[in-house]
């Protein structure tokens, strides 16, 4: 989501250690595979090549299609109105979390812009400030040294 040139690395691994996925300073990518077998699957997310920025990485599984609601959704009979407007409202809902997910998304990246951009700001300001204030005690020392009276002496010499 947010962090230096969005560059990361990507590897996934299946169960027998086999790479599955591997990329390479990538800024957004989208990756789908079956699972040919049960066990586990490990990722690992890397940010090697820039240890000084520190990224943020938004990741989703999307597991197939959801088991049916109700058992008898499988039966060869129709389902009862209530029944099929429980599936169009889980339906909804699902695509609800979708779009939910994709906004929460946006708000982080531009949460994190609006914080970089706060702390630039105040950064500046700060700048700004410190120039005034040199300025005006430069001012200050100048318009002093018009209004001085510089007393000449003179020394004799004896011959």
């Amino acid at each position: 989501i947010t962090g230096g040139h969005y560059d990361v690395d990507c590897r996934l691994e299946g169960p027998d250690g086999a790479v599955l996925y591997k990329e390479m300073k990538k800024q957004y990518d989208s990756f789908t595979f079956t699972a040919s077998r049960n066990g586990t699957y490990k990722f690992c997310f890397s940010n090697e090549f820039s240890t000084f920025t520190h990224k943020t990485v938004y990741f989703d599984f999307q597991v197939g299609e959801d088991p049916p609601l109700f058992p008898s959704e499988n039966r060869a009979t129709a389902l009862t109105q209530m029944e099929s407007a429980c599936v169009s409202i889980h339906e909804a809902l699902k695509s609800v979390i979708d779009y939910q997910t994709h906004f929460r998304l946006r708000e982080a990246q531009g949460r994190s812009r609006a914080e970089d951009l706060n702390t630039r700001v105040a950064y500046w300001s700060i700048g700004e400030a410190i120039i005034l204030l040199v300025v005006s005690i430069g001012q200050v020392f100048l318009l002093k040294s018009f209004f001085s009276n510089k007393r000449t002496t003179t020394t004799r010499v004896a011959s």
